[in-house]
């Protein structure tokens, strides 16, 4: 039996995904949390308005069960998600999510890792070195004033640095 080829997400993705906008899990009280938020965007800079994020942290530094997320994004390409600052999984990696991306026109899912800006650990962690110095900053959320910024780049001059996995 030959597999089935893959195939685009095609135009009613988001209206088979509604039932994920119910909210995000609840997490418990705790000063490690923080906020992820962040655009998905097409290679012009424009917004993709039915993309999906998911987002999962390996080791997650509390028993809160919370350590997968899955994001559509608004008409605007924003996403948002609340979670725990991810701990360094084993000594050589810094503290890290890793990142699927799925959006229409896509074969396959895009896969690809935010580590966090201001960590010592950057500097030393195995994948991020692998990415030339030049793009590692497409990998880097940015502190803000409501946590870490992490814009998604589909392609383009900026585009975000993807994996094959």
């Amino acid at each position: 039996m030959r597999p089935t080829p893959s195939q685009t997400v095609g135009p009613f993705f988001r209206f088979g995904l509604e039932w994920l906008e119910s909210g995000q899990p609840r997490i418990a009280e705790n000063s490690g949390i923080i906020t992820i938020h962040g655009r998905v965007l097409d290679g012009e800079g424009q917004a993709v308005p039915d993309a999906l994020v998911e987002l999962y942290q390996e080791g997650s530094p509390s028993d809160s069960g919370s350590s997968f997320y899955r994001r559509l994004v608004d008409e605007d390409g924003r996403f948002e998600v609340d979670t725990l600052m991810p701990i360094s999984v084993d000594a050589d990696q810094a503290p890290h999510l890793d990142v699927n991306v799925f959006a229409r026109g896509l074969m396959q899912r895009l896969v690809t890792r935010v580590y966090f800006e201001g960590q010592d650990a950057n500097r030393v962690d195995p994948i991020l070195n692998l990415v030339h110095e030049s793009r590692r900053q497409s990998l880097v959320a940015k502190r803000t004033d409501r946590g870490f910024e992490f814009d998604i780049r589909l392609q383009g001059d900026r585009e975000t640095v993807f994996f094959a996995w």
